[in-house]
């Protein structure tokens, strides 16, 4: 009677393995993936202030925060000597979007 038992708990399995198919492992059943749309577009247009001297312009941006997009506002920094600034931007990278600081660069 034990070894009836025993075939009924195994034959799903080895059906599966005839067809082909592989069972997941308990791991791969409970993996979530996320994906996020682009970010949204700036609620507005705004012009940058006029230049200022030792400054570079930071334009506004939405940069995720883990739960939503915040948008920050366009903010002056401080050049720094024989350096560029890169902008903070969005590339999009097959279906997922990844954001980029801003950071200065040589």
């Amino acid at each position: 009677m034990t070894s009836r038992r025993g075939l009924f708990v195994a034959l799903p399995a080895l059906a599966a393995a005839a067809a082909g198919l592989a069972l997941p492992a308990p791991a791969e059943a409970q993996s979530v993936t996320l994906n996020f749309g682009p970010p949204p577009p700036p609620p507005y247009a705004r012009r940058p202030p006029p230049p200022r001297r030792g400054r570079t312009w930071v334009d506004g941006h939405y940069r995720w925060d883990g739960r939503r997009y915040v948008w920050r506002e366009g903010y002056w920094v401080r050049d720094q000597r024989g350096r560029r600034y890169a902008q903070p931007r969005w590339d999009q990278d097959g279906d997922r979007w990844r954001y980029r600081p801003g950071r200065w660069e040589r």
